[in-house]
């Protein structure tokens, strides 16, 4: 017999598969203006997927990764998405339980998931994830007595802060925009959840791996009749790493990094 955390495990999971799934609607779709509201076709002969081969994590095997009308591939990350959110849905609620911040950080989690690859197609971020995120980020600190409201006030101003002095510094010095609005919006919701003592973290290990990913594709791929140094990646889907390693396991390296470099402010 199953036991009340295991149904609930499931739930949880099965909850993060169903909207990894509507995650991929988002991420095709709201881009290209298109509607959320009709039901999934096939890109290629554009016949409706009956429900019974859009269950999340189950019909993309059942089909073996193809239409069932024309036999068209199906691309492997709609499965891959909805597997990234159910197993970080899963993990956030092991670590924080039965908890009104475990509802906060689930719609986080689902929001960095989403706007991570729209970024990485389209180099945006919305708007209508950021500033949605940023606002229920706000409210949540205001009404949930789980966390302060003005560590959650001094993150919004400090995260959006930091980042757009840095994006400032960096026009003032190259000409070049190097980081966009939504960046320092998305980071501003991060404080505003995760609070001002993630910042520094989620800003040093975004730079790091953003900086290595960069550097990477530059020395592999130079583009021609550009400086390898030039090459645009979108920093986005790094900043929502970053806050998704803080808040699943390596909060308490944020915190050391605070004690140790900033010990007036503890």
């Amino acid at each position: 017999m199953f036991d009340y955390m295991e149904i609930n495990y499931f739930f949880i999971f099965w909850l993060g598969a169903c909207l990894g799934s509507f995650a991929n609607v988002i991420i095709l779709r709201y881009p290209a203006g298109q509607s959320l509201i009709p039901n999934s076709a096939c890109v290629s002969c554009h016949k409706p997927v009956a429900w019974y081969d859009n269950i999340p994590l189950i019909s993309y095997f059942v089909l073996r990764g193809k239409c069932r009308s024309c036999q068209a591939p199906f691309s492997l990350r709609y499965v891959a998405v909805e597997y990234i959110m159910a197993l970080l849905f899963l993990v956030t609620y092991i670590q924080y339980g039965n908890s009104w911040l475990t509802v906060e950080l689930l719609i986080l989690i689902f929001g960095l998931v989403t706007a991570s690859f729209i970024d990485l197609d389209h180099m945006i971020l919305p708007d209508v994830i950021t500033l949605t995120g940023l606002s229920l980020g706000l409210l949540g600190a205001a009404i949930n007595p789980e966390r302060p409201f003005w560590d959650g006030f001094a993150g919004f101003v400090f995260g959006g802060g930091v980042l757009w002095l840095v994006a400032y510094v960096y026009y003032v010095f190259t000409g070049r925009e190097g980081l966009g609005g939504g960046d320092i919006k998305l980071l501003a919701w991060l404080g505003a959840i995760l609070g001002w003592k993630s910042i520094p973290f989620i800003i040093l290990v975004s730079s790091i791996l953003g900086s290595v990913v960069g550097l990477t594709i530059s020395f592999r791929n130079p583009d021609k009749g550009q400086s390898k140094m030039q090459t645009m990646i979108p920093f986005g889907p790094f900043i929502a790493l970053a806050a998704v390693m803080y808040l699943l396991g390596l909060k308490s390296v944020g915190l050391w990094y605070i004690d140790l470099f900033f010990p007036s402010l503890d």
